[in-house]
C-alpha cells in the first residue's frame, strides 16, 4: 500500500445521485407480504421491488387517493 494516493485525475462518480439510503419504514405485515409475494414470481429482491414500485410513482407523480372509512 502506497503512503500517498495520486487523484488529480479522478473523476467523480457519475451514479452518486442514485445511490440508496437505508431508511426504516412501517409497513402492514400484508403489505410486505404482497410484494414478497410478487418479487418471488419476478426473480427479484421484494426491498428492490418496492423501490422500483416507489419510484415509479414519483417519476410518473402519482397521487395518493385517500379514502377515510
Amino acid at each position: 500500500m502506497r503512503d500517498n494516493y495520486d487523484f488529480s485525475k479522478s473523476k467523480r462518480n457519475p451514479y452518486a445521485k442514485r445511490l440508496k439510503k437505508q431508511i426504516t419504514i412501517r409497513i402492514d405485515e400484508d403489505t410486505i407480504e404482497y410484494f414478497k409475494d410478487m418479487a418471488e414470481e419476478k426473480g427479484i429482491p421484494y426491498q428492490s421491488l418496492i423501490n422500483l414500485y416507489l419510484r415509479d410513482c414519483a417519476e410518473t407523480h402519482r397521487k395518493l387517493k385517500i379514502k377515510w372509512a
